[in-house]
């Protein structure tokens, strides 16, 4: 059973909202967001080099654009792409259900905190030559999210493969 990684966001803020505001509340924001960051950093860096090398053969643009159907899927985002090469993916959510979701809860900062982080961690986990940049999110208030994932240039200028 293929659940959309949407509802099994829905599901997993069942338990790790009150969690995390308990953490928060004991030990601080501070503490709290850095120990969960540390935990999910580490998940997710595990879940990104597993998911690239099933991936098989295939360019940057063709496998960015593959994952990014997995996180759409269940009618989760709008977005645009901007740009598919083979050494580069980028694209803008125009609109975010996880955003609304975390809005509604009343958790926006902590939807920031275990979905948009999580971004990140996930990026390092395809290699260290692909470089995730993304300035703005919706889930802070931003009218779009900025995803641009690109591979790194080597010193002479050309990219790594």
């Amino acid at each position: 059973m293929d659940i959309p990684l949407i509802e099994q966001v829905k599901i997993q803020a069942q338990v790790l909202v009150p969690l995390i505001k308990t953490l928060q509340a004991e030990l601080g924001a501070e503490r709290a967001n850095a120990i969960v960051r540390k935990a999910l950093g580490d998940l997710y860096r595990k879940n990104g080099e597993k998911w690239w090398r099933t991936q098989g053969a295939g360019n940057l643009g063709e496998k960015m654009a593959s994952i990014f159907d997995r996180f759409a899927a269940g009618n989760a985002l709008d977005y645009e792409v901007i740009k598919q090469t083979p050494d580069a993916f980028e694209f803008n959510v125009t609109e975010c259900r996880y955003a609304k979701f975390y809005k509604e809860i009343g958790a926006p900062e902590l939807g920031f905190l275990l979905t948009c982080d999580a971004d990140f961690s996930m990026a390092e986990g395809f290699g260290s030559d692909v470089q995730l940049t993304r300035t703005q999110t919706i889930m802070q208030g931003a009218s779009h999210c900025n995803f641009r994932y690109a591979l790194k240039k080597s010193e002479r200028g050309n990219s790594k493969t």
